[in-house]
């Protein structure tokens, strides 16, 4: 699929970007190449190939979910300046 000038500036107009005149045969360029992968990509056979979430097929390596510290808060809270049902109290900043 090829690309005109006209159709790059009409892409650019609709994205909001300015492209310099001296530069729209480039773009032209890279975006027709960028189209005709695609078609290349549309054109390939993949009947019978089941889609996959991630190229590598691998999983997560994930830590075991095991408490691994003793629970301080009577210690903390004792001597935090406000407390209350378990909770820090803290001055109001925002009115």
């Amino acid at each position: 699929m090829s690309l005109t000038a006209d159709d790059v500036k009409k892409i650019a107009h609709l994205a909001r970007l300015g492209i310099e005149q001296h530069d729209v045969a480039a773009y032209a360029a890279d975006l027709s190449g960028m189209l005709d992968l695609m078609v290349q990509m549309n054109d390939v056979d993949t009947d019978g190939i089941e889609p996959m979430a991630h190229p590598m097929d691998q999983v997560q390596r994930l830590r075991s979910d095991v408490v691994t510290e003793q629970d301080k808060r009577e210690k903390f809270q004792a001597i935090a300046p406000q407390v209350e049902a378990g909770l820090y109290l803290v001055p109001k900043v925002i009115e």
